[in-house]
């Protein structure tokens, strides 16, 4: 998984804070999926193809949990 940087963190957070000042839980929900976009990007794939690449490795880690 790819991180984001501390500043970059930083700027979502206040983005989405101005966005929805009134609305903490939708401030997560639109912070998470800034995150996931922004890894994507870092990535160099769709933010779909990235989600379904966590997906894969979630599904992976699993199986080797449970044989």
């Amino acid at each position: 998984m790819v991180e984001i940087t501390h500043e970059e963190m930083t700027e979502i957070k206040r983005k989405v804070e101005e966005d929805f000042p009134a609305d903490p839980a939708l401030q997560q929900i639109h912070i998470a999926r800034k995150v996931l976009a922004r890894q994507a990007e870092l990535s160099g794939l769709s933010f779909l193809e990235y989600i379904k690449s966590l997906r894969a490795k979630g599904q992976e880690a699993s199986r080797e949990s449970h044989p």
